[in-house]
């Protein structure tokens, strides 16, 4: 088969170093990729929104299947506009999209399905919106454990929490008057902020049967001790202790199952991979958001992780008879991916630093380094991103897979790379806990 990978980050890597093992590809290509995505197929200089080009490209390579990592391309209608040229693609269309790409829709839905989620309001305007927090809160110090969500796609940095009063009314200006996030902020949801240890749980989905992957485990924070601003994930790990499998049975009963019924009779049919954010609160699992693609770096051990063929999976899902095929098989050993960042992020960096290391780290036993904001230039592998790199490993224990991937980080240099040091530290906690029970 001729296929092509759609986006530029570490997940995009990741899937196309999965699918590069099927005996089934015949070509791959990756568009735009990075320079860890040309060491496993051809990379093509078409940005991941460049949907016309795109869809000219894959028509031109008679490409078989087109897999859409990142969410963009997704809510601008890739899959819709390559269905027009009877072109198979891997995603939602563009109105399933909007499962991700609107906080508003998201949680209408939600509401509809009724699916455990945070009450919310709603508000298109900064004026209803400060007269409602004003109208219900005295003053700027009382405490106001609330959460303001931009409505649209934001790059993971639209949600603003907030303790207090006077800090609710700065996230709403932020979003609203000064439009940090831009058009994201047309709308915006203010929410209770749920208490409770945060887990992924993803399924892949043609609409009517679904099958759920192992759990993971995102750290959104910046710093050890889940301190700092948030960020696009500085690392992840699958499988987390805390999702036994009676949990994993709720969330797919009372989460998964609605949502996706809930798309059909909406006329909106959701396919390909449903990734729910969730908080285990003390009354039980709660969505705190949808995405509508692999997260970043979840599908990093997650793929990592996968012994059945990825090229399998994905056609099937485009196919519609995910009940016909077998079901995935998993490595049983945990997997680890820390995350390597420039100076700065997640705020402003500077790019274009000589990475060095890459070909040690990789040499480390059961670790693999997904290229994420990283570049090709006069032979050398240049930073272009805030996340850079996701040094991924297997282990015999979780303990293992993080000891072999920190010895991944070590070998690899450039001026101002940092990462967090606790990446899976709080398994251990989670595992106290179960025993404890």
């Amino acid at each position: 088969m001729r296929v092509m990978v759609v986006g530029n980050g570490g997940r995009e890597h990741a899937l196309a170093w999965k699918l590069k093992q099927s005996p089934r590809i015949k070509r791959l290509w990756i568009a735009p990729g990075n320079a860890g995505t040309a060491q496993e197929g051809e990379n093509v200089p078409i940005g991941a929104d460049d949907i016309r080009g795109l869809v000219a490209f894959a028509k031109k390579e008679s490409v078989d299947l087109v897999v859409v990592g990142p969410e963009l391309p997704l809510s601008l209608g890739l899959v819709d506009a390559l269905g027009e040229e009877r072109i198979r693609a891997f995603g939602p269309s563009r109105a399933a999209a909007q499962l991700e790409s609107s906080k508003v829709f998201c949680k209408l839905l939600l509401r509809q399905a009724d699916v455990p989620t945070a009450e919310c309001q709603i508000f298109r305007d900064v004026e209803s919106a400060t007269r409602y927090i004003k109208s219900r809160y005295a003053n700027d110090r009382e405490r106001t454990p609330l959460v303001v969500k931009a409505d649209g796609l934001a790059s993971g940095k639209g949600v603003i929490v907030c303790s207090y009063r006077d800090e609710v009314l700065d996230a709403i200006d932020r979003i609203g008057r000064k439009q940090e996030f831009g058009r994201a902020g047309a709308q915006m949801v203010i929410e209770e902020r749920l208490e409770g240890p945060e887990v992924s749980v993803l399924a892949i989905t043609d609409g009517r049967t679904i099958v759920p992957l192992p759990s993971a485990q995102d750290h959104k924070a910046a710093y050890d001790g889940d301190t700092g601003p948030n960020t696009g994930g500085m690392g992840a790990y699958s499988p987390t202790p805390i999702m036994t499998d009676e949990l994993l049975e709720t969330v797919q009963d009372k989460i998964l199952v609605p949502s996706i019924h809930a798309m059909k009779r909406n006329r909106k049919p959701f396919r390909g991979v449903l990734y729910a954010g969730l908080m285990l609160t003390a009354s039980g699992p709660k969505v705190l958001e949808y995405n509508v693609r692999f997260g970043d770096p979840e599908c990093q051990p997650l793929l990592m992780r996968l012994k059945s063929d990825l090229l399998d999976l994905l056609e099937a899902t485009v196919d519609g008879n995910l009940d016909s095929i077998d079901a995935p098989e998993w490595d049983p050993r945990p997997a680890i991916c820390v995350v390597m960042a420039s100076a700065g992020y997640p705020g402003s960096y500077e790019t274009g630093s000589e990475i060095t290391g890459l070909d040690a780290a990789d040499k480390v036993t059961d670790v693999k380094v997904f290229h994420a904001g990283t570049q090709l230039k006069d032979g050398k592998v240049l930073t272009s991103g805030g996340r850079v790199l996701g040094v991924t490993a297997m282990g015999t224990s979780l303990a293992n897979a993080k000891l072999q991937a920190y010895k991944g980080v070590q070998a690899i240099r450039w001026p101002g790379a940092w990462c967090r040091k606790d990446i899976s530290d709080k398994a251990a906690t989670y595992i106290e806990q179960l025993a404890a029970e």
